[in-house]
């Protein structure tokens, strides 16, 4: 879909997703997961130490690349745990939550674990709502026709041509992570300011010293931008298909919880690479609709969620990988088309006043 407002839907009584919730507790896909994340887990932190030991034996070699780009994928790998972590699939309570998810994100890849997920928190209660969603905001793109004709500044110079400029700008995703990190630390609502810039720093640090101590300072530099480039792009691919191009929410528009989480998310067909490489977020309509499930048992909720939502009548939408990046791809095209135009209409008249 490439609208910006939600189709019409049918009343809701209020209790649709009570009666989802109780097919999937039946069903058990709610329990945790203990022996899954502790091999998740393990097998993870043992190719981060296994990366650590290559990148230390290779030296100030040019097959550090590799080395650059096998954590690329372990750097998304952790933010994916994280994420795990923030929603309490791996932990029950808050605290061990926290903890393991200060080692994961702050320390593990340098991005404030508090500062995501405050901001995916807010993701999750109104994803693509215009001024509710933080994911949607027209920071940098424009995401609807209203939010391109009412741009300035970035988005109104980029927004022309963004679906262009989508994957190649993905590449600083990274370093956004970084420094939006750094930045809320000034932010006095922040919780635990002090442990999340101590283990920040630390991180950053351990990077820095690592790669200029071990490689010459050019080798160095450029391990930092494929590694750091790779990452940002990975973790965009992870997240572009979820909700990208899916109608948009503006207002007083609420539908109701289920009819919220299922208009305005996008799943990915899955097989078992797809399935590790997104982390199991390709199922985004069941990860919404019960953000603490396992990762694991996404899977297996979606054709109780897909049939209970045929049985409502509530559009359900799947598709494949490329396919998703390419209807994300078609709505930034569309959604930029005002400024395009507009950019025609100013020079029509600078040459009919000439």
């Amino acid at each position: 879909m490439t609208i910006d407002a939600a189709p019409p839907v049918p009343p809701s009584t209020g209790s649709d997703f009570a009666r989802l919730s109780r097919r999937i507790n039946e069903a058990g896909l709610l329990k945790r997961r203990p022996g899954y994340y502790t091999v998740r887990i393990g097998l993870l932190a043992a190719c981060y130490l296994g990366g650590l030991a290559a990148f230390v034996a290779l030296g100030d070699s040019w097959w550090q690349l590799l080395v650059a780009v096998l954590f690329a994928v372990l750097f998304g790998q952790v933010a994916l745990v994280s994420h795990d972590l923030a929603h309490r699939q791996v932990f029950r309570t808050r605290k061990l939550s926290e903890i393991g998810g200060f080692i994961a994100g702050n320390l593990g890849i340098g991005m404030s674990y508090g500062w995501w997920m405050d901001k995916h928190t807010r993701h999750h209660a109104n994803p693509n709502h215009e001024e509710l969603d933080p994911d949607v905001a027209p920071d940098i793109l424009v995401w609807s026709d209203d939010q391109a004709r009412a741009s300035r500044g970035i988005p109104r110079f980029l927004g022309r041509w963004q679906a262009y400029l989508f994957f190649p700008l993905l590449l600083l995703e990274g370093m956004n992570l970084h420094v939006s990190g750094v930045r809320a630390l000034g932010n006095p609502k922040l919780r635990r300011r002090g442990v999340e810039a101590t283990l920040l720093f630390t991180h950053f640090a351990c990077y820095l010293a690592a790669l200029f101590v071990v490689l010459s300072p050019g080798k160095a530099l450029l391990f930092l931008v494929v590694h750091q480039a790779l990452w940002g792009l990975y973790m965009g691919s992870i997240f572009a298909p979820n909700h990208k191009g899916m109608p948009t929410l503006s207002g007083d528009d609420r539908p109701d919880f289920l009819r919220r989480q299922v208009l305005t998310s996008r799943n990915v067909r899955g097989n078992w690479l797809v399935d590790n490489a997104l982390g199991g977020l390709n199922y985004q309509i069941e990860h919404h609709l019960f953000p603490s499930m396992p990762s694991p048992h996404l899977r297996r909720a979606q054709p109780i969620v897909r049939e209970y939502c045929a049985e409502l009548g509530v559009p359900y939408t799947e598709t494949g990988l490329v396919d998703s990046y390419a209807q994300a791809l078609r709505h930034l095209h569309q959604v930029g088309a005002p400024l395009r135009d507009q950019r025609s209409r100013d020079r029509d008249g600078l040459k009919s006043g000439v």
